[in-house]
């Protein structure tokens, strides 16, 4: 059964079915954007994502609901899912990383702590 935090991230306390490998990062970016200028930013964005993810020919599929941001990324044979979580002060990003790529959630996540702003959060609107 599924349930959603108050932030509006599903949660699977216990799956049975989440492989001893997999790692979730969390990651919480703060700004002053507003919810919705924050969600058209990452809108925005998002089309961008492939091109930073090594190894080339990645698939970024996402869909809203509400203020929640779904992603599924296949990449080298891999499948991530990501939900990312638009508030008024704060985007909450949860990604799973699937075997393998769980003994690189350490530099994932640092990366996402330095760079996710850029990634998510830049205006790319021409001035």
């Amino acid at each position: 059964m599924r349930h959603q935090n108050a932030r509006g991230i599903e949660k699977q306390p216990g799956s049975p079915h989440l492989g001893a490998m997999q790692r979730p990062i969390h990651v919480d970016l703060p700004h002053k954007l507003g919810r919705n200028e924050a969600r058209r930013r990452i809108a925005g964005n998002i089309d961008s994502l492939a091109g930073h993810i090594p190894g080339g020919a990645a698939q970024v599929d996402s869909r809203w609901e509400g203020d929640v941001l779904h992603l599924n990324v296949l990449a080298m044979g891999q499948e991530v899912k990501a939900q990312i979580g638009v508030e008024e002060k704060v985007v909450h990003c949860k990604i799973d990383l699937p075997g393998m790529l769980a003994l690189f959630a350490g530099p994932i996540e640092a990366f996402l702590k330095r760079k996710g702003d850029d990634l998510l959060l830049e205006d790319k609107r021409e001035s």
